[in-house]
């Protein structure tokens, strides 16, 4: 095995590892915005471990596999925020909220079970 390869196995086992993370945390966290944070953030970083495996794997594919890492950093936090910011707009609340950033809901207290 060159260390290449090595290499490529470790960003495809980190890769693994943070999608299946951010799975268990889809499944497990309580609020939506828990879910979200899991969604986003755990796999971005799985996305990009697959994507730099492959590149090592592949070398005629890291251009692209570079440009969907880029792409996939500047449009994740977007997406997570505009479904975070329906999900308050609906009447969402996080569990166990100490402040509503958002100020929407003057008693936030008053609204939680």
């Amino acid at each position: 095995m060159t260390l290449n390869e090595v290499l490529a196995l470790v960003a495809l086992s980190a890769g693994t590892f943070f999608s299946v993370v951010g799975i268990i945390g889809m499944i497990r966290l309580p609020d939506v915005y828990c879910r979200i944070h899991a969604s986003g953030k755990v796999s971005t970083l799985g996305i990009i471990g697959l994507l730099a495996g492959a590149s090592l794997i592949m070398p005629e594919v890291t251009l692209k596999a570079l440009a969907l890492a880029v792409f996939l950093v500047i449009t994740a936090p977007v997406a997570s925020h505009a479904i975070a910011a329906a999900a308050h707009r609906q009447g969402q609340l996080p569990i166990n909220a100490v402040r509503d950033d958002l100020g929407i809901h003057t008693d936030l207290h008053a609204h939680m079970d």
